[in-house]
């Protein structure tokens, strides 16, 4: 890899990509990956008279993610993910060094890779919601009812696609009108059921669940049966919103995420706390709930700017 005093450029690489293939097992396309960010690191180096990697420093570093991100007249500047991504592999190859005892330290360590812009999450209105809703309510079928059950719940509690799927028979009281989530880490909770979702569920299970199930023996106690009498999947209750959102003349692309979306920022819309809506949506920090609290700050905005006489 080097003599005593020097490591090279292209030596180095090399060694800690023959390392993460042959004793690490990493994938095929990881390592081109990996070959091609540093190819980039590589060329930077280079421009900048550096061909030893023991020369090195957290500067060096730093200043590398700066070039990347603002780019140059021959070099297109990279976004946010691609930047940390390039980051990634030149951390794994300091720290490969500094381990392996070839360099003094890890000059890549104390380097952060760029955060993400925060991205809002997509809600719909609510005026989209009850198109949506009245398009799943028409027809009297089995199917029909599991559809507007499934997504009477999804918006009503907040709840994740893969947490509503997942639900047993006995996690849901309509008398009491609650429902038992099964969420992330095997946290549980207990979330009010309105009364649209317990009208919906309770003419689901009494008109159309027994039909489902009675079109196999696979089902078990799940809540959500298909027409074969197994368990809805995930893809099946994508699929199936993707159809009634159709029906429904909705243009905005509308996910089973958009529904917990929509739920978490029409609650905080119409007053709720913040800290209330992190229970039920069953996230582990108010900081993830907060980002909902942009989307109303930047509906407030658009209000006040279409109203206000002093706004404009």
């Amino acid at each position: 890899m080097s003599n005593a005093n020097t490591i090279t450029l292209d030596a180095g690489i090399r060694t800690w990509l023959d390392h993460l293939r042959v004793e690490r097992g990493v994938a095929r396309n990881t390592l081109l990956s990996y070959a091609r960010d540093l190819r980039r690191y590589r060329d930077y180096l280079l421009r900048t008279g550096i061909t030893d990697l023991r020369r090195v420093t957290t500067t060096t570093v730093t200043a590398f993610l700066m070039d990347l991100r603002e780019g140059a007249d021959d070099r297109p500047a990279l976004s946010t993910a691609s930047a940390a991504r390039c980051l990634v592999a030149v951390r794994g190859l300091h720290r490969f060094l500094h381990a392996e005892g070839a360099t003094d330290d890890d000059p890549g360590q104390d380097v952060a890779p760029p955060r993400p812009a925060q991205r809002l999450p997509k809600a719909i209105g609510l005026t989209e919601i009850e198109r949506l809703l009245a398009a799943a309510s028409i027809g009297d079928t089995p199917v029909a009812l599991r559809d507007r059950a499934l997504l009477e719940l999804l918006y009503g509690c907040g709840a994740r696609i893969s947490e509503a799927v997942g639900l047993d028979i006995d996690d849901i009281d309509i008398t009491v009108g609650t429902v038992r989530i099964h969420g992330k880490g095997g946290k549980m909770r207990i979330l009010p059921l309105g009364q649209f979702s317990r009208d919906a569920l309770s003419a689901y299970l009494v008109r159309g669940r027994p039909t489902l199930a009675a079109a196999g023996t696979t089902g078990g106690p799940a809540l959500f049966l298909n027409q074969r009498g197994a368990r809805l999947s995930r893809q099946s209750a994508w699929a199936l919103l993707q159809n009634v959102a159709d029906r429904a003349g909705l243009r905005q692309s509308v996910s089973p995420h958009t529904l917990r979306h929509s739920f978490a920022t029409h609650m905080l819309e119409g007053g709720a706390d913040v800290r209330v809506v992190q229970e039920l949506l069953g996230h582990a920090s108010v900081t993830t709930t907060q980002i909902y609290t942009l989307v109303t700050v930047q509906h407030l905005r658009e209000v006040y700017a279409q109203t206000h006489p002093r706004a404009r």
